[in-house]
């Protein structure tokens, strides 16, 4: 009973190697131009967690490092969402410029 108490959570390694995962995938979606101010606080919850870790408060670099995860998913989704937008966007542009071409032709 007594060794229970004194077992403790394991470092937070794969949510710091989690996290770092999702601010790279977010940053390769462009992240930094279409969710700029959502990957920024992905990067720097990241950094925090990463000095959280360096100074053993292990406890706070674990929530920093599933905060980093979740904003930097959060940035993900909005520059696929944007990159998305845009390319409907752009298509729609060629089908207004199909149809004008074709009645002028008619």
């Amino acid at each position: 009973m007594a060794l229970t108490g004194c077992a403790s959570t394991p470092p937070p390694t794969e949510e710091l190697a989690a996290a770092r995962l999702s601010v790279a995938r977010a940053g390769d979606a462009d992240a930094d131009q279409y969710a700029p101010a959502d990957i920024g606080q992905a990067r720097r919850a990241l950094e925090q967690a990463q000095a959280a870790m360096g100074s053993q408060r292990e406890s706070e670099a674990r929530t920093l490092a599933l905060s980093a995860s979740a904003l930097a998913d959060l940035a993900h989704a909005r520059s696929l969402q944007a990159a998305t937008d845009a390319e409907l966007a752009s298509r729609r542009a060629e089908i207004t410029t199909l149809r004008q071409r074709l009645q002028t032709e008619d």
